[in-house]
């Protein structure tokens, strides 16, 4: 067998001690690494109903059997743990050029068990790992942090890093790599900063070896030459995922003023053309990727004239441009910038500052939080990460600061996850895909709104669309799994996948074992939310989107099809209502 280095990584913070433990061959056929061997590892190193920020929380980072190859899209790593935002399992994904450095190191997978006692960070070399003292990297942004420890150890370095709300344990917190890059949900970054663990530094010289290396290559030319220049590629590689915003607006689909509206009416003021108008944009990739959907984006004029940043994205658009109003690209790139160093996540964030400016908006909190102020914005930013006011409250994750405040009618999220950018009125199987995915509201469980945008599966058309939506959750679980970036997902189907998996691995599969893998992957993910205390009840959404209509177009998420969609989604599954 290849594809895979057949060894985890154990470093316990308690003892600052380390060991290697093998991988049998037949976990890494049932889980492919990634998030297969990702929730493996969490069922196997997490004691049952510990609190997230426990020092019994493992925190683990896995990579796939395609990671420093040849194959286009995989530069990727995963991390996962108990989520301390949700209380269920927490699975987030980063690009750029860290996962490779990581596997460099020789590993398939990290886990770091127990806490230190003082703030470290580890050095992990090919056969080797130390505990050094991070007092210095104390309090520092994320950006800061990376360069410090790029200064120290070049450029070969790999680094994963936390900023300072990760440090003050928000439950939101991101872990940074590539200054932009971030494994962004469900709180990892507050894993890592309960464990005393600001930063980790992979350096080494390994290669991964691959079944068929020279076929590997080829197959990777081939991918190159058909789809590089497809339209596909070409939309990312030329507008990134703002492109998003013109397109999800245009069918009153684009979370606007706290999940009020669908339609933004300053759209051209936060959309791609806004970014090309008002900002430098400089195309920039992973290792290993010729999408290049990244923008490298400088300010060209304003009061932020100068600042650069790798976005901003669809979803951080979403979030401070739609729900929170505010009709300035700029400004947005500068709230963007804010959340990247301090270290937390854009979506939550956004999210959460609307949530307070509704809550003003309608006279149920007596700070003045308005909408479109990307100043009072910025601060709640910063409260939220100090803890201070109203931020305090906000600090603790929508679910629970909604039931302080006694506002869960208003709360938009599901399992304490807010959705992403795609209204569930209208996007009727992106609203099954948040209801029932293993850490929250998550739209990369599916990306089901390709389809429905596509025309794949009409929106309101729900004949066969559970099936549709599976097929697509089980092909991005296995990409989950290799670990494959999620905009290949119209280049690598059932077929290409299989593939791939047969010349790094040499395992052969057929559509249908492949199918069967990646349910069972899904299935232990579940397992593991009903150890830790998920009931199906929880498989819901707000109950604004079954009551409030988007008034634009009337489009509510009747709750009869709700019920009825999930009732198909469960026999599908096999899973006990």
């Amino acid at each position: 067998m290849q594809g895979f280095f057949r060894r985890i990584l154990i470093v316990d913070l308690n003892r600052q001690k380390w060991y290697y433990e093998s991988l049998n061959e037949s976990i890494l056929e049932k889980t492919m690494g990634g998030k297969g061997l990702g929730v493996y590892l969490l069922n196997n190193f997490q004691p049952p109903g510990i609190s997230p920020l426990s020092s019994k929380n493992p925190l683990i980072f896995c990579l796939g059997p395609t990671t420093d190859t040849s194959v286009y899209g995989s530069s990727r790593y995963g991390v996962y743990t108990k989520s301390p935002l949700t209380n269920y399992f927490c699975e987030s994904y980063s690009g750029g050029k860290a996962p490779e450095r990581m596997s460099k190191t020789g590993i398939d997978a990290l886990v770091i068990l127990g806490k230190s006692k003082s703030l470290k960070y580890l050095l992990i070399k090919e056969e080797r790992v130390e505990f050094i003292e991070a007092e210095i990297l104390k309090g520092k942004d994320c950006h800061s942090t990376e360069i410090e420890l790029k200064r120290i150890y070049g450029d070969r370095a790999g680094i994963l890093c936390i900023g300072p709300a990760g440090e003050n344990k928000i439950p939101f917190s991101i872990i940074s790599n590539d200054l932009w890059r971030c494994a962004g949900r469900a709180g990892a970054g507050a894993v890592m900063g309960a464990k005393n663990l600001k930063a980790i530094v992979f350096l080494g010289g390994r290669n991964r070896q691959v079944a068929y290396e020279k076929e590997l290559k080829e197959f990777s030319i081939n991918i190159l030459k058909e789809k590089a220049n497809s339209p596909t590629a070409c939309a990312y590689r030329e507008l990134g995922t703002p492109m998003m915003v013109d397109i999800v607006n245009s069918v009153k689909a684009f979370p606007t003023k706290y999940w009020r509206y669908g339609y933004f009416q300053d759209h051209d003021k936060i959309n791609a053309s806004a970014m090309q108008k008002y900002m430098k944009v400089k195309q920039t990739a992973c290792a290993r990727c010729f999408m290049a959907c990244g923008k490298l984006s400088e300010v060209l004029e304003g009061r932020h004239r100068g600042l650069k940043v790798e976005g901003p994205e669809y979803e951080t658009i979403y979030a401070f441009g739609g729900l929170c109003m505010i009709n300035d690209i700029t400004e947005i790139a500068y709230l963007n910038d804010l959340c990247d160093k301090l270290g937390i996540d854009t979506i939550t964030t956004g999210n959460l500052c609307a949530f307070a400016m509704e809550l003003y908006e309608i006279g149920r909190i007596k700070e003045n939080i308005s909408y479109g102020d990307p100043d009072i914005t910025a601060g709640l930013i910063n409260d939220i990460v100090n803890k201070k006011g109203l931020g305090r409250i906000l600090s603790k994750g929508i679910k629970k600061a909604s039931e302080i405040l006694n506002m869960q009618d208003i709360a938009i999220h599901v399992k304490g996850l807010e959705p992403a950018g795609y209204d569930p009125r209208y996007f009727k199987g992106m609203g099954i895909s948040y209801a029932v995915s293993d850490r929250g509201a998550c739209h990369l469980r599916t990306t089901f709104y390709k389809a429905e945008l596509s025309g794949i599966s009409k929106p309101n058309d729900l004949d066969d669309k559970i099936e549709k939506l599976i097929d697509f959750e089980d092909r991005l679980t296995l990409m989950d799994s290799l670990i494959l970036c999620r905009f290949f997902r119209d280049f690598y189907l059932w077929e290409e996948m299989a593939e791939i998996i047969r010349l790094t691995t040499s395992f052969s599969y057929k559509e249908e074992e492949l199918k069967r893998i990646a349910k069972d992957i899904t299935d232990t993910a579940r397992n593991y939310n009903i150890r830790e205390g998920l009931t199906p009840e929880e498989d819901n959404l707000p109950q604004r989107f079954h009551i409030e209509p988007l008034p634009e177009t009337e489009e509510v998420f009747n709750k009869r099809d709700f019920k009825k969609l999930l009732r198909q989604y469960y026999k599908f599954k096999q899973w006990k209502v």
